[in-house]
């Protein structure tokens, strides 16, 4: 298992390294002038005569390799540019916003993880039976409704008609005590944070905002998952094992429990550790619809207005999340199943 691990830690920048690579070449259409944002962190600079001077200086007219590693040096110091649309720094407004899309992560992934796969587990024990079919219409449903469809009709209905859920992350009196110099930031998750003030109403207020895009991307991968475990379940269920395990007497409750849900929960692991690496990237149309303020909105704000040092820098974050989590589901699938890491 060691060896395993630090096969794939030793891969890690290798990997870090052609990721940067890829976004960088899609930078190679676009005019020094469009680039320079990607490169300068402070608007200032790019006044009056300086725009040719910073041109030359991070040699945005010379080769693709030269560009590359001028721009590979300035995000190894934590310069990702200046956000045209937000008209910040794009590392500060990623540090204040990742923080939100990481909240409504770990919030919409606990769900989705455990009602989806005792669902599918649920189905599969039932399987063909009226339960089976209510869940498989209740997974094709969830498989087939677009999200920002999903998403609006939440909006109208517990927003729009009833008033409960409003858009947004805060609502404006708890943004003032959020952001005052009374309210410590301990982690930038708002529940967390409000918890550890001691800030009821600020908690309550955050969950309040949390729970509309959480019903929408819960419902969206509950479905997957759904769907996937019970496929899991069946070809477990039918193995030569379980009806061994059958002959000699052991109760069904055993069977599915301790021996055929383990081995179906391989795939469900490792398409759970995807769902959360994606939603953690930023779920643009949900952040979009809701008006979260997270890392998905942010991109969605930079490709509208053409901010290349945003979309270069959500480009980043993204792939960077994307390596990292596909790490964790790696181990956890090895953990899981020893034929991996023997493999």
């Amino acid at each position: 298992m060691a060896s395993f691990i630090i096969r794939r830690i030793l891969l890690l920048p290798v990997t870090l390294l052609g990721l940067t690579f890829l976004i960088f070449f899609f930078t190679s259409f676009l005019s020094p002038y469009q680039l320079l944002s990607a490169y300068v962190q402070d608007p200032r600079q790019l006044q009056g005569g300086n725009v040719e001077k910073l041109i030359d200086k991070y040699g945005l007219r010379e080769n693709f390799m030269i560009r590359y590693g001028k721009w590979l040096g300035q995000i190894s110091h934590g310069n990702l540019g200046w956000s045209l649309s937000l008209n910040e720094p794009v590392s500060v407004v990623i540090e204040q916003r990742f923080p939100a899309t990481l909240e409504l992560t770990i919030y919409a992934i606990i769900p989705v993880i455990f009602v989806g796969i005792w669902l599918g587990v649920v189905a599969s024990v039932h399987h063909n039976g009226v339960i089976d079919q209510i869940l498989r219409v209740f997974a094709l449903l969830g498989y087939s409704i677009p999200a920002f469809v999903l998403g609006l009709l939440i909006l109208f209905i517990f927003y729009g008609v009833l008033g409960w859920l409003p858009p947004g992350r805060l609502d404006q009196w708890a943004q003032m005590i959020f952001f005052s110099k009374n309210f410590h930031h301990y982690t930038g998750l708002a529940t967390i944070d409000a918890l550890l003030n001691g800030n009821i109403p600020i908690f309550l207020d955050a969950l309040k905002h949390l729970i509309s895009p959480i019903l929408t991307l819960s419902y969206l991968s509950w479905a997957g998952l759904l769907r996937i475990t019970r496929s899991s379940m069946l070809e477990s269920l039918g193995q030569d094992y379980i009806r061994t395990a059958r002959a000699k007497g052991l109760s069904e409750k055993m069977i599915v429990n301790k021996h055929a849900r383990r081995n179906a929960l391989i795939p469900a692991t490792t398409v759970a550790g995807l769902m959360f690496i994606g939603m953690l990237g930023g779920v643009i149309i949900t952040e979009t619809i809701f008006n979260y303020p997270g890392i998905g909105s942010f991109a969605a704000q930079a490709a509208t207005q053409f901010d290349y040092a945003g979309i270069l820098g959500v480009a980043l974050v993204y792939g960077l999340v994307t390596i990292i989590g596909n790490l964790i589901v790696d181990i956890s699938y090895a953990m899981i199943d020893p034929r991996v890491r023997l493999g």
